[in-house]
């Protein structure tokens, strides 16, 4: 094997975003306006989601304030109207940070993409009618990121979030299931260093999809039963 080829090179990129679904969360503004941000730093494990944010921005405030928001999952299809939202905010004034990136108020989210937006059931903020998949969400938890650095202790901000109820659109599922996400059907938005991308095909049978998919079902199922429809 020749080794020169895989050697390793040390540098410093200024983001480190390899690729991750693309998120519109929802949220609910102070005035009772819908708010709608795209993220990409979203990881979930289980019937939980933990979503990074900077502190300063309108959805991370509205999370604090309310508790509660929607993750809307674009298809790739999506992309248009995710972008019609790069560089706008909800936060009036503009935060420094991204003012000096270009950023400007936009106070109706769901009117500059084009999307619409559906009452939800166990949340306040709406969920966008033309994502695939939709997850009615409430804070768990809140953690600080980098509070030792004093340059950056205050600017970033994760959440925990717990589902309550997950939506899809019919062809979501997959053929003779009640529950199950055809993975073939599913084509997520992908945010790669800033560009957009699509799920290609499947390259290789995967061992773990031996695992049935009910041995990995949690508590937080049972729980989201018991939450009511809001009135």
């Amino acid at each position: 094997m020749n080794t020169e080829v895989f050697a390793h090179q040390s540098i410093e990129p200024g983001i480190l975003y390899f690729g991750t679904p693309v998120v519109l969360v929802s949220s609910e503004n102070e005035d009772g306006t819908a708010n709608l941000a795209p993220i990409s730093s979203a990881f979930w494990l289980g019937w939980r989601a933990v979503l990074g944010f900077g502190a300063k921005s309108q959805t991370a405030r509205n999370l604090l304030r309310t508790g509660e928001g929607v993750l809307n999952l674009p298809s790739d299809e999506l992309a248009p109207a995710v972008d019609r939202l790069a560089l706008t905010t909800g936060a009036d004034p503009v935060p420094p940070t991204k003012a000096q990136r270009g950023y400007f108020h936009v106070a109706d989210k769901f009117g500059r993409a084009g999307l619409t937006p559906v009452s939800s059931e166990t949340v306040t903020p709406p969920r966008v009618a033309e994502c695939p998949v939709a997850m009615e969400v409430v804070v768990e938890a809140v953690h600080p990121i980098a509070e030792a650095d004093e340059s950056q202790r205050g600017s970033i901000i994760a959440f925990e979030v717990r589902v309550q109820r997950v939506f899809v659109h019919e062809n979501m599922r997959l053929a003779g299931t009640d529950d199950h996400i055809d993975p073939d059907a599913w084509r997520p938005l992908i945010m790669s260093f800033q560009k957009f991308y699509g799920l290609g095909p499947q390259v290789h049978p995967s061992t773990l999809a031996t695992i049935p998919e009910r041995l990995y079902r949690g508590p937080d199922i049972d729980r989201a039963r018991t939450v009511p429809a809001k009135a």
